[in-house]
């Protein structure tokens, strides 16, 4: 009997695995503990959380961090302007992770399900991304348009001039990554 994975919100207890995971499948340097802890703090609002992880008997195989509406800062990698709905109306889908092994089997959209429900809780119409086109077989913005997400622009070099991951390591381009990101927007 295959078990389901527990979907559950993410605690600190679950830090570590998570760094393990998002290093392992992002590249080094892209999570440490302190970065983790900023971007749960940010996904909290009205006590609810909006990050989540996926777990079967105790071992992580997945994980989605978000930002709440209102908490979060519009940078000059967002256009807001092309959204056309308010930016205080607007989550932040930070970081959507599956381990290789449970790939392929919907768990990505769960927990992008959990996300949108507490996102929407949090006073969230919407949510905004930058996916990684340079994913296997570009997966990331296939999945994000599956479940609704539009494209609103495109933005090379997204991940090599950033304050937020100063020792990035991107799996494909080394420390100098030119991957791009493509910023999509779901409205729910």
């Amino acid at each position: 009997m295959i078990k389901i994975p527990m979907i559950i919100p993410l605690a600190t207890k679950h830090f570590d695995a998570v760094i393990a995971l998002g290093n392992q499948v992002h590249g080094d340097g892209y999570l440490d503990e302190k970065s983790l802890a900023h971007i749960v703090n940010l996904g909290h609002k009205n006590g609810i959380n909006s990050c989540f992880v996926a777990i079967d008997k105790q071992h992580l195989l997945g994980f989605r961090l978000c930002y709440a509406p209102g908490q979060w800062t519009v940078d000059k990698w967002c256009s807001p302007n092309r959204w056309g709905i308010e930016a205080e109306r607007v989550g932040y889908f930070k970081c959507n992770t599956v381990a290789e092994e449970a790939r392929g089997k919907g768990l990505g959209g769960r927990l992008l399900q959990a996300s949108i429900s507490a996102l929407t809780q949090q006073g969230a119409s919407a949510g905004v991304s930058h996916l990684w086109q340079q994913s296997p077989n570009n997966a990331a913005v296939k999945y994000f348009t599956k479940a609704g997400g539009k494209l609103i622009k495109e933005h090379p070099n997204r991940w090599s001039d950033t304050d937020e991951h100063p020792d990035y390591v991107c799996i494909l381009c080394g420390s100098n990554c030119h991957c791009v990101a493509c910023e999509m927007l779901l409205k729910f």
